[in-house]
Parts: structure tokens; sequence; C-alpha cells
């Protein structure tokens, strides 16, 4: 809780400009992380994407009949 405290203690403005640096942050790591993914090599193979597709759960639906 104290991080809390201490945001709802600063002033509104600087919460403003907390809040726009925090987004702003995540933003950027959106925007970057595929680039440095490829500069690090951890590009994912087709054969990773394809183990991949065999992991996920089938959904199938199911007609439901008169009773």
């Amino acid at each position: 809780m104290a991080v809390w405290q201490w945001y709802k203690s600063i002033a509104p403005k600087t919460r403003i400009f907390v809040g726009v640096g925090v987004m702003a942050y995540a933003g950027l790591g959106l925007f970057f992380s595929d680039k440095v993914e490829e500069k690090f090599g951890f590009v994912p193979t087709e054969k990773d994407k394809e183990d991949l597709r065999r992991a996920m759960p089938k959904i199938t639906t199911v007609e439901k009949g008169d009773r």
C-alpha cells in the first residue's frame, strides 16, 4: 500500500505525468520488442509456431437439441 499512498499524496499534475510516462514506457516497449527479439535471435521458427498451434486447445460447438 505504500506505493498507492505515495501516488495519492502527490499533486494531480504530477500524477498525470507519472501516468503518461508509464503509458509511454509501455508503448515504446511494445513498439521496439519485435526489433529487439530479432537482434538477440529470439525469432520463433516455423517448427515453434506449429508446436504452439498443436498445443492450443480446440473448441468445438455442439448444437443444443430439443428435449
